[in-house]
């Protein structure tokens, strides 16, 4: 069940299946991280039964950490990227997020962890980063891309602040590509999923819209065109859990 293809008129934008102002969504999506900040990370191995983890895994295995590199990880303000990428031996991490709540639980999962060092926290907005051109080595954005309201707009500001030879990465959920799992995905995430989300952080309609937020969202190929339409080469897409989530790469060269 896909609905990325349709369009909205001039000015409006999908908040989930609902049509709304461009100048609106940001608002509306902050809205809902923050409501279930505190709850996000348990209900992210809910949901996924502990997948998403995998995942992250597979990610950041291929993002292959470095002490010289700096990482700009984007919409990741509960620090999961982020805390991997310290882990594995990368450089310093600015963590940038819309959310001030979901920065809040990040700041304080990493003294948990004793990972302040190297860190960086900062409140932006994926189409207006706050950093300066060509300043990063890496740039990370999962489970985030979909949220932006100008997909456009956020891979083109990826693209400014990478050096040459700098290298973007994007865990999204994306559209299954085996018939038979497609209708049982798309029966568990709109039965399943909402009533969990109701039930553990009091707000079904924040995962109503996450599970119509990733039917509007396009598909891997469609994805992949945009990227390289905003400069980067080498485009990879690398389906994760039969399409349940990708990993899109690109370099700026």
């Amino acid at each position: 069940m896909s609905d990325s293809s349709s369009r909205t008129p001039a000015g409006t934008t999908h908040f989930g299946f609902r049509t709304v102002a461009e100048t609106e969504k940001a608002g509306l999506v902050r809205d809902v991280f923050d409501s279930v900040a505190g709850k996000y990370d348990l209900m992210n191995d809910l949901m996924s039964v502990g997948i998403h983890r995998l995942w992250k895994a597979t990610f950041l295995d291929m993002l292959r950490p470095r002490p010289d590199q700096v990482l700009l990880d984007v919409g990741g303000g509960t620090g999961d990227i982020a805390f991997g990428w310290k882990k594995r031996g990368g450089g310093p991490v600015t963590v940038c997020d819309i959310n001030r709540e979901m920065l809040a639980v990040g700041r304080d999962r990493a003294f948990d962890r004793n990972l302040s060092g190297g860190l960086t926290w900062v409140c932006g907005n994926a189409e207006s980063l706050p950093l300066p051109d060509r300043s990063v080595d890496r740039y990370t954005i999962a489970f985030c891309l979909r949220n932006v309201t100008h997909w456009d707009a956020a891979l083109a500001e990826a693209y400014r602040v990478l050096k040459p030879g700098g290298r973007f990465m994007c865990l999204e959920f994306s559209h299954v590509v085996v018939p038979g799992l497609r209708e049982a995905y798309d029966a568990y995430s709109f039965q399943v999923l909402p009533r969990v989300g109701e039930m553990v952080t009091g707000n079904r309609d924040a995962y109503q819209y996450l599970v119509e937020s990733i039917r509007k969202f396009p598909p891997q190929g469609e994805l992949a065109a945009m990227i390289a339409e905003a400069g980067f080469e080498r485009v990879s897409v690398r389906n994760l859990s039969a399409g349940i989530a990708a990993i899109h790469s690109g370099w700026r060269v």
